[in-house]
């Protein structure tokens, strides 16, 4: 069992998570206009405080062909050196969740506003750009080294784009590898490297653009044990160097969250049944409210284990 230092938390008073963003009132068309109050993204953080990152009000997202109702009533924040663990069944809606968060898509209705920039207002090409996302659909020449890999989140390109990478870039490349634990595989083809391999090397390629958020889609899909624990150290390890980076972990199993996860939001049937410090929302009670069954949770030295509770 490893012994996991506590990982470096922001300097400021934590706020607690699970506190709704409260939605904008419309204006009374009786009443003399009034100046807009700034968003609480948008505003600017006192010194020592932590900046919103991504803040979720009163999100909803249907699909338009059907109706159906995917999202409902999401209120949720994500502040600089916070980091997320994101839970549900299948079909709860944490993946349309993390491409809100990643400007990716728009709700339906509320309002999503990331890096202090609300959706709809903003190019959303220069956004992504600020945000980090390792998801298995992302598409990546099997022939490619690590190394090339990594480079070509410098141009947020599926082919490496040579004559823009300097020398600088280079070596950045290989310091992230480096600083994944993986810089063995600079030279390894993509394609032959092993599931834990690959998702280390595309967290260095998101690491490319220093990111403010990294959205992490279920990393550990197919991974086996030792492969599992390795990327779980490697993301502790990230996120004691890197005080200021948000993370946002989707996953359907306690035991592959790192010692660093903070806060925790559960999703049922696109509703949040709990969201805030993991302390208060990872009970059994809560994880029995969001799986439909009973769940029994337990904590050992920073890292987690849930089981039926049926007897």
């Amino acid at each position: 069992m490893h012994s996991y230092p506590a990982p470096m938390r922001p300097s400021h008073p934590s706020r607690p998570a699970a506190a709704a963003q409260p939605s904008p009132q419309p204006s009374q068309p009786s009443q003399p206009s009034q100046p807009s109050q700034p968003s609480e993204a948008s505003r600017t953080p006192e010194p020592g405080a932590a900046r919103v990152i991504a803040a979720l009000a009163g999100v909803g997202v249907r699909r338009h062909a059907t109706g159906q109702v995917i999202l409902d009533a999401v209120d949720w924040t994500v502040r600089s050196g916070e980091h997320w663990a994101l839970l549900g069944a299948n079909g709860a809606g944490k993946t349309t969740v993390l491409r809100l968060a990643g400007a990716l898509m728009f709700p339906t209705v509320g309002t999503v506003e990331v890096l202090g920039h609300r959706l709809g207002s903003v190019d959303v090409r220069e956004l992504r750009a600020a945000i980090g996302l390792v998801s298995g659909a992302q598409q990546v020449p099997q022939g490619a080294t690590g190394h090339t890999v990594v480079l070509t989140g410098a141009t947020g390109t599926v082919q490496p784009l040579w004559r823009k990478y300097d020398d600088a870039t280079r070596e950045r490349a290989h310091g992230l590898l480096a600083e994944l634990d993986c810089k063995e595989l600079a030279d390894r083809p993509f394609g032959v490297c092993s599931g834990g391999q690959r998702a280390r090397i595309l967290i260095a390629r998101a690491l490319m653009a220093e990111p403010s958020l990294l959205l992490l889609d279920e990393p550990f899909n197919a991974l086996d044990l030792p492969s599992r624990e390795d990327l779980i150290d490697a993301l502790h390890r990230l996120a004691l160097g890197r005080p200021e980076l948000a993370t946002v972990t989707v996953t359907h199993h306690l035991e592959e969250l790192s010692p660093a996860i903070g806060h925790a939001l559960l999703l049922r049937d696109g509703r949040v049944t709990g969201r805030g410090p993991v302390d208060e929302v990872l009970t059994g009670e809560r994880m029995t409210a969001c799986f439909g069954r009973p769940i029994e949770v337990s904590r050992h030295e920073g890292r987690w284990l849930a089981r039926s509770g049926r007897r």
